[in-house]
């Protein structure tokens, strides 16, 4: 039995070896992706393949969660030395898009295993259909590149040269890869000698019970936090801008339900699975770590002491019906899974917003745009493929400051690259990269400001993907009074006669001289702008963040020529300031969709979506979407399925339409 001192000196040692991987695998990586943006995770994990330590000073932060069970038991007969991989969203449920490659490696004791080091990498391209793999345009999981089910990679210490050559051969930069996944596998060995020194420090039977007791203690701070939220049924909706290539808005839903110190998360109501790339391979797993990283949020918000481990999970159960966004099956594509799962994070904010509303932030950017550039370096006459940079946001006002400048909140563990390295690895010349004034929510704390960045390129049929474009139709929403943040763009040429404005298209095709600009959203505001110090929305607009005209608007402040404060004319534009009521301010996009679609209209759209074969869902989907202009509400919703039924007489009926019909 540990008591609680001892116990946290363990955790420090796990802490130290993960943050020891880390830096091993954030020296050694190959691709700017790994080392300089950091999108990678090492961590370690119990007998059962279930993390207990995580680092936070480097790589991502979505997996404190995650349990890698059912992939290792897909492989045979493990040996010292041995590293096993997956890249496949559909093989053991660890990978969750193909780019993303997941390594674990036994660490024995006295000839058992007794803890695993694990991790993953995000490759810059793995093949497929477009450069770097992921497009939301894509269909299914085989346009996206090549894919491995759980099998060894290393065998007692010697590379399997038959994989790395199926390898190369199939994706776009094989020396990244390989390199990249060298590295990892360096980091996976520094965690099993870290592992070993855990265990001659407390002992094998010490370390396997520490290693236990770590996940209760995670589990009782989890639900500690519960028992301070109050019980109730918490409901809250978001939208993705579009379901696919110029598609529909993608809804998904939350009822979040807190008992005690329990909470259950049913997704009951979301969007059916996707013919695009958006889908979230959950697995049907009730704790997917995917399903929970908006939780993992709060609940380090709420308590930053808690231990990130899968400990944590326990307490949570999460209802995503089988054939939806969030639990496609196979072979829907789930690429661009990552933009869903910021929607993801913002529904789960929104709805513990509800519950806790003094502690809770407004909605962050919620739009990580990772850009990639394919094109020919006249420098060295090669191609070249690289990302350039992420376009990550605002972060939402928080309750005691406003939301963080560029780099919002859930997506913040991605690094910018300085532009000197892209310019150096890439043939491309920045024109702008900062932030982008007017485009917090305003608030009596506001918003995160947008990023925005726009470069030139010089080669012909230069490729861009820039995935997770999103925010360009629904904004990111404020809270208690703020208003919602600014939506974000993308534009070729811009202020030119040849300016094509992109929406959300996430590839484009660019000629020499050819300017890209990009500009994600902002983070919502916090509180009424109204009750904002006038001195800091004059410091807001001294700094470039606010114009003087947003000064005037949104927070009623008057300034004179010289920028300071006409304390008279603001006290009298305020007095006559309209309050906003109601704990959310979506904006007017969305205030005029839910006129047409309101709450009962999508009930009734996924009841008969949830009654047709999984294959006719998102066909379905679109006809009544095609058919709903000029109609809402629930009425019509069923006439506009009606005609779609009338139109194609094949589609199944469900039963509440053939009920109605008797």
């Amino acid at each position: 039995m540990y008591d609680r001192m001892t116990l946290q000196v363990l955790a420090n040692h796990a802490r130290a070896a993960a943050e020891n991987m880390a830096h091993t695998l954030h020296r050694t990586a190959h691709s700017a992706f790994v080392k300089e943006t950091q999108d990678f995770t090492v961590m370690l994990m119990d007998r059962a393949g279930d993390t207990f330590a995580v680092p936070m000073e480097l790589g991502a932060t979505w997996y404190p969660g995650l349990t890698y069970g059912r992939a290792i038991g897909m492989v045979e007969d493990y040996r010292p030395g041995d590293v096993a991989f997956t890249n496949d969203p559909y093989s053991g449920h660890v990978a969750t898009h193909a780019p993303d490659t997941h390594l674990w490696k036994p660490v024995f004791s006295e000839g058992e295993i007794v803890a695993w080091t694990g991790g993953h990498i995000h490759n810059t391209d793995m093949g497929g259909a477009v450069p770097a793999s992921l497009s939301r345009s894509l269909t299914e999981v085989h346009q996206e590149g090549l894919r491995f089910p759980p099998m060894k990679l290393v065998r007692e210490g010697v590379f399997d040269r038959q994989i790395l050559r199926i390898m190369e051969t199939n994706v776009r930069k094989p020396a990244l890869n390989i390199g990249d996944i060298k590295a990892l596998v360096g980091a996976l060995n520094t965690g099993e000698r870290k592992v070993h020194a855990m265990l001659e420090r407390f002992g094998k039977q010490g370390f396997l019970t520490g290693v236990a007791a770590l996940k209760d203690q995670a589990e009782a701070q989890a639900r500690e936090i519960l028992r301070g939220i109050p019980d109730g049924d918490y409901v809250f909706a978001d939208y993705a801008d579009e379901d696919s290539d110029i598609g529909n808005p993608c809804r998904l839903k939350l009822t979040l339900s807190i008992r005690d110190d329990s909470a259950v998360l049913d997704f009951t109501g979301s969007d059916p699975q996707l013919a695009s790339s958006l889908n979230v391979p959950s697995g049907c797993d009730p704790r997917h770590t995917i399903l929970l990283v908006g939780v993992y949020y709060v609940l380090y918000t709420l308590n930053p002491r808690i231990l990130l481990n899968t400990g944590l999970t326990r307490p949570f159960t999460c209802i995503a019906p089988e054939g939806t966004v969030l639990n496609p099956v196979a072979p829907a594509a789930v690429g661009m899974r990552s933009l869903t799962c910021a929607r993801l994070r913002s529904v789960i904010f929104g709805a513990f917003s509800q519950a806790i509303p003094e502690r809770m932030p407004a909605a962050p950017a919620g739009n990580n745009c990772i850009v990639n550039v394919m094109t020919h370096d006249e420098r060295s006459r090669k191609m070249v493929i690289a990302a350039v940079n992420p376009v990550v946001g605002g972060g939402g006002g928080m309750p005691h400051r406003d939301g963080t400048n560029g780099s919002g909140a859930d997506a913040a563990y991605l690094k910018n690259t300085p532009i000197e390295i892209t310019e150096t690895e890439v043939p491309v010349e920045f024109v702008k990269y900062g932030l982008a004034r007017d485009t917090g929510g305003a608030g009596r704390w506001r918003g995160g400001l947008a990023t925005e960045m726009s470069f030139r390129v010089f080669a012909p049929d230069t490729r861009i993907t820039a995935r997770n474009r999103d925010r360009s139709v629904f904004r990111p929403w404020g809270v208690l009074g703020g208003r919602a943040a600014g939506l974000s763009d993308m534009v070729v040429n811009p202020g030119a006669g040849d300016e094509r404005r992109l929406g959300n298209t996430d590839t484009a095709v660019l000629q020499p001289g050819d300017v890209l600009e990009i500009r994600s959203a902002g983070g919502g505001g916090r509180g009424d702008p109204m009750t904002r110090e006038p001195w800091r929305v004059a410091r807001d607009v001294a700094r470039g963040h606010v114009s003087a005209r947003a000064a005037r608007e949104e927070y009623g402040v008057v300034l004179t020529d010289d920028g300071e404060v006409d304390e008279a004319a603001t006290a009298m534009l305020r007095d006559q300031a309209r309050v906003h009521e109601g704990h959310f301010h979506f904006g007017p996009e969305r205030e005029a969709y839910e006129a047409q679609w309101t709450p009962a209209a999508y009930d009734r759209l996924t009841r008969i979506l949830s009654e047709l074969p999984i294959h006719w869902r998102f066909f379905a989907k679109t006809e009544i979407f095609r058919r709903m202009p000029g109609r809402s509400g629930a009425e019509g919703v069923e006439a506009a399925f009606a005609e779609t039924c009338a139109r194609f007489p094949e589609l199944p009926r469900p039963l509440l339409v053939a009920e109605a019909a008797e």
